[in-house]
């Protein structure tokens, strides 16, 4: 198995509402906002190579949306999902699964392109099959009025429509060997039926976690987001999540943290705090 980290640019989202109800003169300590209280992220995709499988884990922001909609993200540094493979020597054809945590437009709007002839919409991944679950659709084709704005139907729909879609059962909260040497599991705090895939390299887990630990910032169980649908459960989840990443010593792989690109968490007597920051290279 070979593992490539693809950068696809940042973002900003406002502070409060990454953070919820710690205030800023605390949260700002790991996350410095700038005079709009907006604060940067990253969209941070893992590529695994492994036999004749070469699966991307989320696609990034893409490049669908209009110039006002953009304006609302300060959008720097950014590459298409074909950029970003390029530059890591691979090519979008040679794609052959895309796994989508979930369906909100920073995690999966990279999936779908405007097609260059004509109206309409089309797979970036044209020989790609695109994962998702059946509970997590259904939430996001029939959105709540709270996540609408973060599931645009031009993200969605035409992966259905094009037949590529494909979705894991949920059979429980834990799913071993979903994909040789990838477990999911499903959280729901975020949002419905997130999927976070912890695959296995040598003697390590790696762990991509999506919207469950945004970045080092968000690792004391009180600091979740305001965009959580139903945070007491994100409280539970990543409480329950980061005392085994802390008792196995996972390498948590972080989608969204500007700065650190991975790290390792341990128990303190406060909880479970921050053990080490690095890059996935260091592991490799």
């Amino acid at each position: 198995m070979n593992l490539h980290v693809i950068d696809t640019g940042n973002f900003k989202l406002d502070g409060g509402a990454m953070f919820g109800v710690v205030p800023k003169s605390i949260w700002q300590r790991t996350n410095p906002a700038d005079p709009n209280n907006m604060c940067n992220w990253s969209m941070r995709l893992l590529l695994i190579e492994n036999g004749n499988r070469l699966m991307l884990i989320d696609t990034g922001i893409g490049d669908k949306q209009d110039e006002k909609f953009f304006s609302h993200y300060y959008l720097s540094n950014l590459k298409s999902v074909e950029q970003a493979l390029n530059a890591k020597g691979f090519s979008i054809d040679e794609v052959t699964d895309v796994f989508l945590t979930h369906l909100h437009f920073d995690h999966c709007g990279g999936a779908i392109n405007r097609r260059k002839s004509g109206d309409g919409y089309e797979p970036a991944f044209k020989k790609a099959t695109y994962w998702s679950c059946e509970n997590h659709w259904k939430w996001a084709t029939q959105p709540n009025a709270r996540e609408k704005a973060s599931f645009l139907k031009e993200n969605i729909l035409p992966l259905q429509e094009s037949g590529q879609l494909k979705f894991i059962d949920r059979q429980s909260d834990f799913v071993v060997n979903a994909f040789p040497d990838i477990d999911v599991l499903f959280v729901d705090g975020h949002t419905e039926s997130m999927m976070i895939p912890h695959i296995k390299y040598g003697d390590k887990t790696i762990v991509y976690m999506a919207d469950l630990l945004p970045s080092v910032g968000h690792i004391p169980l009180p600091y979740v987001m305001g965009y959580d649908t139903r945070p007491l459960i994100t409280i539970e989840e990543k409480g329950k999540f980061l005392q085994k990443a802390a008792d196995e010593n996972f390498v948590l792989f972080l989608e969204h943290d500007s700065v650190n690109e991975c790290c390792t968490v341990q128990p303190t007597e406060k909880g479970v705090r921050l053990g080490e920051t690095l890059i996935l290279e260091d592991i490799l």
